[in-house]
């Protein structure tokens, strides 16, 4: 069973784990506090849901290496890193490499609870259009190998009879094909079939199926 949407707290400092938790906890939230990355890392699982927020100056593994284990293992939870005076160049790469958000210590509670009802709206955003993505591939896995060729075509723009001419066939052909890809993939109208087969990653930079 996947894990309820967490806030997941890493900071070698158990005294402001603490505070953090009670005061998410207060708005609420469910926490987890992890004095360790190396502790976090080890017990992270895939189905985890929520955001953490993560010190940049760990000091068993600091914040960016834990970053980069986790992208490593497609682990894609939103990051507010926790940084301090010193950590301007590591706050731009973490930045760089995917954080949605960061706090300079001392960090006040609105600008804490702010981040953070923040990053749970992106995480859930994220998997929203991860279902989408995942229901488009499925029904695009229905479609035969002709289909997938022509709804390609139909994608990049072309209209029935450019595509029949580029197969060598009438476009009535092409229209039949047409019909029974729309009512294969659910979708309404051609805009809507593009929208699809943007969201789903079903096509390479060539219009070519993956």
């Amino acid at each position: 069973m996947d894990k309820v949407d967490t806030v997941f707290v890493v900071d070698d400092d158990a005294l402001l784990c603490k505070a953090l938790a009670l005061l998410l906890q207060a708005e609420g939230f469910n926490v987890e506090a992890y004095t360790s990355a190396r502790v976090f890392l080890d017990a992270c699982q895939p189905d985890w849901r929520g955001c953490m927020i993560l010190d940049i100056g760990l000091p068993d593994m600091d914040g960016l290496a834990l970053q980069q284990a986790l992208a490593a293992r497609d682990i894609r939870l939103p990051i507010i890193f926790l940084t301090g005076q010193g950590d301007i160049p590591k706050t731009v790469q973490a930045m760089q490499d995917g954080a949605v958000d960061f706090l300079e210590k001392p960090s006040n509670d609105v600008e804490i609870l702010g981040c953070v009802h923040a990053a749970m709206a992106y995480e859930a955003k994220r998997r929203k259009i991860k279902r989408r993505a995942l229901k488009f591939k499925n029904r695009f896995e229905r479609l035969t190998p002709r289909e997938r060729h022509v709804m390609s075509l139909l994608v990049s723009d072309m209209s029935n009879k450019d595509v029949g001419r580029e197969l060598g066939v009438s476009h009535r052909t092409i229209e039949v094909h047409r019909s029974r890809i729309m009512e294969k993939m659910k979708a309404a109208s051609l805009l809507e079939l593009i929208e699809m087969a943007r969201v789903g990653g079903v096509f390479d930079s060539t219009h070519g199926p993956k």
